[in-house]
C-alpha cells in the first residue's frame, strides 16, 4: 500500500497538475456486468469542509484519521473543483450533472431547483437501486428520485435540529446534528431492502457557519496557536473585486454571532433550542474568553488576530465531530459486511478560506474556495493509497455513478466518469470552467473564468467590471493579477480563447454575452 500521509512540500510536488495519472492499476474491468455485482454507493457531502483542514491533503492544522481512512483505501483527488461555489447550487451540479445555468439552481437567493428533471437518484432508483438523502439538502423540500428522505430544512442548526420527513412532518430531534445525521443514515440501512443495491447520500451541515462544536470537543484546540496564512494581511492591489468584498474576519465576522461572545439573554435561535445541559456546557466554556476579551480591551490588529484563533479553534473542533462521524459510517460498512462492495465518496460542496486573504466564506474563483476535498474508495477496485492529479470536478459525480452502477450515462449530462482516471487513462478535461452567479451576498461580484495547469482568468461582472489572470506556478496565491500587462497579452489571449470555446461547449450564453 502507498501511504498518502505526505509533508506539504511532497504533497505539492505530487498534486503537480500535468505530471500525469498517479493511478497505475484498474477499476472493475466491467463495472456493469452483472446485477448481482452491482456497487452500493455512499455519497458523504459536508458543507464548507475547506481540503486545508484535512491531514491527507498534507494539513498540520488538525488530525482528521477517519477521512483519511478512504485516502488510504482508496484515491485521493488532489485536483478537485466545483462549478460554481455555493451551496444549494453545488448539491444541485452533483445530482444533476449539469452546470448552473442547465439545472436552473444558479443561486441560493434567488433560484428554484426544479427537481422533476433528470438526475443520478432518478436513474439509479429506475435500475433497482434504492436510494435515500439523509442531512442537509438544501435544494427546497421537494425530493424526486429517493426511496427515502430525512432533512435538515434550510441550513438547520447544530442542536436539537428540526426534520423534515417524506410524510410531510416536521419533528426536533434532541442532540448534536452531525451525530443525528448518522444514527438516520444507520437506521436507514438496518431497515433498508437487502435485496437491493442502495445508494445513500449523507449531508452533513458541518462545518457551516456559525462553527457550533459538539459539547465534547469544546476547547480540543485550545492550546493551539494557528499561524497566520501568509496573505492574511492581503490589501487588494490592482483586485478590485477582492477589495469590496464583505467577507473579511477583520470586519464581517461577528463576536456574537460568529465567535459566541453573546450577553446573558442572549435570544439566538442557535441557543434557545439548546437544552439545560448543552447551554450549561457551552456557558461554561465561552463565558471565561469573553470575560478574558473584555478585560484585555484588544483593537485593531490585535482583535483581528484575535478573532482568527478563535474562528480556527471553532471551526476545527466543529470538523472534528464531522471526520469522527466519517469514521462511524465506514465502521458500520465495514462491521456489516457491506465495505468490499460499497463505493464511498467524500466531498464538501466547494472550499472555504481559513484565513487566507484575511477571509471566511467561499463564492470567489481563487483556489482555497473553487477547489474542494473528494476522495473515494472501493475496495476491490481502487488501489488503496492513490493520488491523482487529474482535474475533475463535483459535474464528474452523477456520470461516474451511473457508469459504475452499469447505467447509461444521459447525453444532458456535462460531467465525465472519473472511472477511466482510475483504470489510469489520463483524463480528457485539461480546462476547468466556473461560474459564480450570485449578486451581492458578502458583496462578491458574480463571475466566470477558467484554470489551466497553470493559468487562471476570471472575468468579474456586475457590481465589479474586470478581467484578472495569474500564474499560479508563480504566484499560488493569487496575489498579482497580470491582467493587462504587456509582456501577458499573448497568454491573455489564448486563454480567453480557450475561455470562449468551453463557455460554447457548456452552452453558457449569459456569460457568452459578457465576453469583450
Amino acid at each position: 500500500m502507498r501511504s498518502i500521509y505526505f509533508s506539504a512540500l511532497t504533497l505539492v510536488a505530487l498534486l503537480g497538475w500535468g505530471a500525469g495519472p498517479a493511478v497505475t492499476k484498474s477499476f472493475a474491468q466491467s463495472a456493469g456486468a452483472g446485477r448481482a455485482n452491482r456497487p452500493n454507493i455512499v455519497v458523504i457531502v459536508s458543507d464548507d469542509h475547506a481540503y486545508q483542514a484535512i491531514s491527507a491533503y498534507g494539513s498540520e492544522l488538525m488530525q482528521t484519521p477517519h477521512i483519511d481512512r478512504i485516502a488510504r483505501n482508496g484515491v485521493l483527488f488532489g485536483k478537485a473543483y466545483v462549478t460554481n461555489s455555493i451551496c444549494g447550487p453545488s448539491r444541485a451540479v452533483l445530482l444533476t450533472g449539469k452546470y448552473s445555468h442547465k439545472n436552473g439552481y444558479k443561486s441560493n437567493t434567488d433560484s428554484h431547483f426544479d427537481a422533476g428533471q433528470d438526475s443520478f437518484a432518478k436513474r439509479l432508483q429506475a435500475a433497482g437501486y434504492q436510494t435515500a438523502w439523509i442531512g442537509k439538502y438544501h435544494l427546497g423540500n421537494k425530493l424526486e428520485g429517493f426511496d427515502y428522505w430525512q432533512i435538515l430544512p434550510g441550513q438547520g442548526h447544530y442542536f436539537n435540529p428540526d426534520f423534515l420527513f417524506m410524510d410531510g412532518s416536521r419533528k426536533r430531534v434532541e442532540g448534536y446534528v452531525s451525530d443525528l445525521i448518522t444514527e438516520a443514515a444507520e437506521r436507514w440501512l438496518e431497515n433498508r431492502d437487502r435485496e437491493k443495491p442502495f445508494c445513500l447520500i449523507i449531508g452533513h451541515k458541518a462545518t457551516h457557519r456559525t462553527w457550533m462544536p459538539d459539547t465534547a470537543d469544546l476547547g480540543m484546540f485550545d492550546q493551539v496557536e494557528f499561524p497566520l496564512p501568509s496573505n492574511f494581511y492581503d490589501r487588494y492591489i490592482n483586485r478590485q473585486a477582492a477589495r469590496v468584498q464583505d467577507m473579511s474576519i477583520a470586519t464581517t465576522m461577528l463576536l456574537d454571532y460568529d465567535l459566541k461572545m453573546y450577553p446573558e439573554d442572549t435570544k439566538d435561535g442557535n441557543f434557545t433550542r439548546m437544552n439545560p445541559a448543552q447551554r450549561a456546557a457551552y456557558k461554561d466554556y465561552y463565558d471565561p474568553i469573553q470575560r478574558e476579551l473584555e478585560r484585555s480591551g484588544k483593537r485593531g490588529r490585535e482583535l483581528t488576530e484575535w478573532k482568527f484563533q478563535r474562528y480556527m479553534r471553532d471551526y476545527l473542533s466543529t470538523a472534528a465531530s464531522l471526520d469522527r462521524n466519517v469514521g462511524r459510517t465506514l465502521d458500520y460498512l465495514e462491521k456489516h459486511g457491506l465495505a468490499e462492495n460499497t463505493m464511498v465518496i467524500y466531498m464538501s460542496d466547494q472550499g472555504f478560506y481559513l484565513g487566507e486573504h484575511g477571509w471566511f466564506d467561499k463564492r470567489f474563483m481563487y483556489e482555497e474556495s473553487f477547489r474542494t476535498p473528494l476522495l473515494m474508495q472501493y475496495p476491490g477496485h481502487i488501489p488503496p493509497g492513490l493520488v491523482s492529479d487529474e482535474p475533475v470536478m463535483n459535474l464528474d459525480i452523477a456520470p461516474t455513478l451511473l457508469e459504475a452502477a452499469g447505467v447509461p450515462v444521459p447525453g444532458s449530462m456535462q460531467g465525465q466518469s472519473l472511472l477511466p482516471v482510475l483504470r489510469g487513462q489520463a483524463g480528457s478535461r485539461e480546462v476547468v470552467y466556473y461560474h459564480y452567479y450570485e449578486h451581492g451576498e458578502h458583496a462578491v461580484s458574480p463571475h466566470f473564468g477558467i484554470r489551466t495547469a497553470r493559468y487562471k482568468l476570471i472575468r468579474f461582472y456586475g457590481a465589479v467590471e474586470s478581467w484578472e489572470l495569474y500564474d499560479l506556478e508563480k504566484d499560488p496565491g493569487e496575489m498579482n493579477n497580470l491582467y493587462g500587462k504587456r509582456r501577458y497579452d499573448r497568454i491573455a489571449s489564448d486563454l480567453k480563447e480557450q475561455l470562449v470555446s468551453l463557455i460554447r461547449k457548456y452552452d453558457d450564453a449569459e456569460a457568452l454575452a459578457l465576453l469583450d
